[in-house]
């Protein structure tokens, strides 16, 4: 897959060269938030005149773009670790929370039909588990009619944050994953087939029979693909949404982690998903140039405000209040923005 870009203007150039105008400011990353930042620009456009260009080209990608200031603003859903940021002179802060799904493509099942547990989902992608008629996938879906057909794991090709967290919560669930594949935004993956950004993988499932692969919840709604249910850590299959992703997030410490690089997965509560996550954008602490960098924070100041429910649209969750005003007396104070 190509990647995937938005502006708010219909037809505009992506810009990565920082030339354009403090009226058009660019940025490249995590496919992730690709949806709500998409809505987030139009809605922008129409109210300030302010064109946002955003290239979708995962986490990886938006990493390197920003270290090497050809953009204004980098996203990741992967977030940097404290030296990493001081060693780059990178401002860190979370946007929006979603959440990662498993999406299947298998004849007749529905949406939140199949019930997954972490421990399969380790299994199905370590390649232990190959065929959905197996035992241990039954033992947790009585009376659904599941084929006896080879099960192909889709995964993202790229550097992806969304791997990232996938595969934080797969080592979670199983000490077999952690040990053979770990968690990262690259993994060697035993089996399956890969698929660029969250579109990637979404186009790959839709077409290829008896499939499973991991997207943003967005995605799967977008390609109407049907998601399984999960056993969180309190034991509960919940579905994904807006409700269950707020409960994952609900006793989060933002302050744990430098720029706020929390993880929320195998968060506790009865209605938790356990692969909820935030994600970040990355800017110079002294960018090139002040002003675009000033426009940077006015947009994302501009979503925590207004953007919220454009994000419950695409079942995102908006900051907590209180986080979008932490994120604003540190991170948004600490670039140069004059």
């Amino acid at each position: 897959m190509k990647p995937r870009f938005f502006a708010a203007a219909l037809g505009a150039a992506v810009m990565l060269s920082g030339t354009a105008s403090a009226q058009e400011i660019t940025g490249a990353g995590a496919s992730f938030p690709f949806p709500v930042y998409a809505k987030w620009a139009e809605a922008y456009k129409a109210a300030t005149g302010v064109t946002v260009n955003y290239q979708s080209i995962g986490s990886g990608g938006g990493i390197r773009q920003i270290k090497a200031r050809t953009v204004d603003f980098g996203a990741t859903d992967a977030p940097l670790k404290g030296a990493d940021l001081d060693k780059d002179g990178l401002i860190q802060f979370p946007t929006v929370l979603g959440g990662v799904v498993p999406v299947v493509n298998i004849q007749g099942i529905e949406p939140g039909q199949i019930k997954l547990t972490g421990e399969l989902l380790a299994d199905i992608y370590r390649g232990q588990v190959k065929k959905w008629s197996d035992p241990k996938i039954a033992e947790h879906n009585a009376g659904l009619k599941l084929p006896d057909a080879n099960i192909t794991p889709v995964y993202r090709s790229d550097a992806s944050g969304t791997t990232s967290i996938f595969t934080t919560y797969l080592s979670e669930a199983s000490a077999q994953f952690k040990s053979e594949l770990g968690a990262n935004t690259t993994v060697n993956w035993p089996i399956g087939q890969g698929g660029k950004g969250n579109e990637g993988v979404a186009a790959a499932v839709k077409q290829i029979p008896n499939a499973i692969g991991y997207v943003e919840y967005a995605y799967a709604k977008q390609n109407k693909l049907p998601h399984a249910q999960l056993r969180n850590t309190d034991g509960k299959f919940v579905n994904p949404d807006a409700a269950s992703f707020e409960a994952a997030a609900a006793n989060a410490n933002w302050a744990a982690q430098p720029g706020m690089g929390i993880s929320l997965t195998s968060q506790p509560g009865e209605k938790a998903w356990p692969i909820t996550a935030p994600t970040f954008v990355l800017v110079p602490k002294e960018p090139k140039d002040p002003k675009r960098a000033a426009e940077v924070l006015k947009f994302f100041d501009w979503a925590f405000k207004n953007g919220g429910k454009l994000a419950a649209e695409l079942d995102y969750v908006a900051l907590p209040e209180k986080v979008a005003t932490e994120v604003r007396a540190e991170a948004f104070k600490a670039v140069k923005t004059q």
